[in-house]
Order: C-alpha cells, then sequence, then structure tokens
C-alpha cells in the first residue's frame, strides 16, 4: 500500500485563547513525504498547531495548504488527512481487521475494496494476517500499529501523530519507536508528529520544528538543532549544556577556513587563559555567555600549557559506556564533562580543555535567563 503524499504548507498561523497568544503568527512547510516533529515544551503550542492542522481547532489567522489546495475552513472529515491519537481510540470489542475497516466502512467502500486496503495496511505495518486477532491480545506496541494502518488504510494526503508513544513503558516505547520509524521511512507519507520527548523526535523526524511560547525557535535536522543551536532557548532545551560568563577581548582574528574569530576570557576563564571562537558578530568588550556541551570536553593535567579551566572534582553520573563529571570551576560554576575513561577521586583538582572537535558558541550575556526557563 502507498498512501498519497503530499506537501504541507502552513503560513502564518496563529491563535489566541484570551488574552493568551498560544501561537504567534508560525509558517514552515512539510516538502513531500517528510516527517515533521514538533517539538518543545508544555505550552509552547505544539499541540494547539496540530490540533489546527487536523481541522478540530481553527486558527485566528493564517493559511493552510496541502498542495496546492487550502484547507483551513475544510472541516476535518473533509480534508483527507490520518491521524493517530495519544490514546490510539481503538474499539476493543472489535477485532483488528474491524478496528482498521472502521474508516472505510463509514465511507461505504465496497466490501472486497475494504478488504484489500486493510490486508494492505496491516502488510505495511508488518501486522499481516492479524484481521482475526482481538485488541486485548495484542501488545501496546502492536495496538500502536494497528492505530497506525487504521489511519493509512484511506490513504490519507498526510499523516498526523499526537504523542503516539506516550502511554508506553519505557522499554516497550523505546523498541516501538524503532519499529514505527522504520515504518514511517518505508511508506515515505508526509507526516506532522507532535512530541515533547526530544529523544522521540530525532528518532522520529526527519526535521525538528522546536516551538517555545508560541515560537517557532529552530526548524532544522536533528544534528543542525544539536551541533548549532540558533538560539539560546534552543541551546538549553536540547540535550545537556553549560553556560560560562565571559569578555570578549578580540574580534577580527580568522581561522583556517577564514571565519572571523573573536578572543575571550574572563572569570570562568583559569588566570591568564584565552579561547578564540568563531565570533557571531560579537564587539570588543562585550559580555557573553560560553556555551558548552558534556562532550566538547576532555579532563587534563591542571599544569598543562593553555588549560582554559581550572576546578574541582565534585561527582559523577554513570551511563553505561560513558560518565558524566561535575566539575566546579574555579568561578563557582558547575559543569559537565564527559569521559569514557578513569573518574578523579573526589575533591581532585582537575583541568579542563576543549576537544580537538568540538564547536562552543557565544551567545548574549542575557541568554543565562532564557535558558533557565
Amino acid at each position: 500500500m502507498t498512501p498519497a503524499s503530499t506537501a504541507l504548507v502552513l503560513a502564518g498561523i496563529g491563535k489566541r485563547f484570551g488574552d493568551k497568544t498560544v501561537l504567534d503568527g508560525l509558517s514552515f512547510t512539510v516538502p513531500r513525504g517528510e516527517v515533521l516533529a514538533l517539538l518543545g515544551p508544555s505550552g509552547s503550542g505544539k499541540t494547539t498547531l496540530l490540533r489546527i492542522v487536523a481541522g478540530f481547532e481553527t486558527a485566528d489567522r493564517g493559511t493552510i495548504r496541502v498542495g496546492e489546495q487550502r484547507i483551513e475552513q475544510l472541516p476535518p472529515a473533509k480534508r483527507d488527512f490520518g491521524m493517530v491519537f495519544q490514546h490510539y481510540a481503538l474499539f476493543p470489542h472489535l477485532t483488528v481487521g474491524e478496528n482498521v475497516a472502521f474508516g472505510l466502512e463509514a465511507r461505504k467502500l465496497a466490501k472486497p475494496e475494504v478488504r484489500e486496503r486493510v490486508a494492505a495496511a496491516l502488510a505495511s505495518v508488518d501486522l499481516a494476517g492479524y484481521e482475526q486477532r482481538r485488541i486485548a491480545e495484542i501488545s501496546g506496541g502492536q495496538q500502536q500499529r494497528v492505530a497506525l494502518a487504521r489511519a493509512l488504510a484511506p490513504e490519507p494526503r498526510v499523516l498526523l501523530l499526537d504523542e503516539p508513544l506516550s502511554n508506553l513503558d519505557p522499554t516497550l516505547r523505546e523498541r516501538t519507536r524503532r519499529e514505527l520509524a522504520a515504518t514511517l521511512r518505508r511508506i515515505g507519507i508526509t507526516t506532522l508528529l507532535v512530541t515533547h520527548e526530544q529523544e522521540e523526535a530525532f528518532d522520529l523526524g526527519d526535521r525538528v520544528a522546536l516551538l517555545h511560547g508560541g515560537h517557532l525557535e529552530q526548524l532544522g535536522t536533528p544534528h543542525e538543532l544539536y551541533r548549532a543551536p540558533a538560539t539560546p532557548f534552543v541551546a538549553g532545551f536540547i540535550g545537556r549544556s553549560s553556560l560560562l560568563p565571559v569578555t570578549v577581548k578580540e574580534v577580527g582574528a580568522r581561522d583556517e577556513d577564514g571565519s572571523s574569530l573573536a578572543t575571550v576570557g574572563g572569570p570562568a576563564l583559569a588566570p591568564g587563559a584565552t579561547l578564540s571562537l568563531a565570533s557571531r558578530g560579537f564587539s570588543k568588550g562585550e559580555k557573553a555567555d560560553l556555551w558548552l556541551r558534556p562532550e566538547m570536553l576532555e579532563v587534563c593535567d591542571i599544569v598543562a600549557p593553555g588549560t582554559p579551566f581550572t576546578g574541582a572534582f565534585l561527582s559523577s553520573r554513570f551511563s553505561g559506556p560513558v560518565s558524566y563529571l561535575t566539575v566546579r570551576v574555579d568561578s563557582g560554576i558547575e559543569v559537565e564533562v564527559m569521559v569514557t575513561g578513569e573518574i578523579p577521586p573526589p575533591g581532585a583538582r582537575v583541568g579542563l580543555r576543549l576537544r580537538a572537535d568540538s564547536r562552543p558558541m557565544l551567545f548574549p550575556s542575557a541568554s543565562a535567563a532564557e535558558l533557565s526557563t
């Protein structure tokens, strides 16, 4: 079965509830066959946006197109979308096949076509032959795939997923996420997914749209959001990170690629130590925050020449193949460092330096407040 798939285009979507702005002019395109994950904290507007796209809510302004068709005035049943709800909404008194056939029969399709579509939809999610199973007889992950098959059976133009894995236990969620990712890529249907789990968004989404307070903070691949956050909020929300206050000492130097560099120092660094980073338009004397991820740092000898950070090792957190060390640098700020080898004794004085392949970034110093939100 190959469901229809068409580009989804949102332009200037705005929504208010009373005096609260929930969505503030969101615009983006989901190309044909792409899985776009809507990610953000509670209250960011992602669920409201999905409901507007589905037709369950009405936007105050903006347009929605599927291909060349404007759909924002169409009722949900006329939008030709498939949807998997958070709790699947399966009928426990019906068999798997009857659940998948429910929407097709409501459209009064001929019985032979219904049987053909049900079989094709179940095959597409690796549940061929499950037609006569009862819902109570299958696992939570299989129930999720039945809900997906039911959404795909009418061959929708766009698939909408509303937190489809949130009610599974952690072990089942991880396995089902892998299965769902493989299914979506195999089918190739344009998909809009809402989730609050970063790992889920990164696993399932070809691209991720990170929302915050009704605004689109960044839209890009998981790699882009993790490695090159566009705003302080993205830097703090995605993964683990530390912020260190610095002062821009010099600007204008060039690296081997010709990019402009800023030399920074300040109380967060060891006395006399400096670092050269991409300038991003900073001026000499400007206060900034140095953004680091744990894997950008490594422990070194405290007396090694050019060591930019020195401090005391506080604690470690074991995480399988790696451990995360908490080090309080001499300015009093705690940073995390990812290590794969030996862990120093508690209270030991250590040095920290940047790994050769790290790409730390500078943000305006006011970003500290935003990162904490």
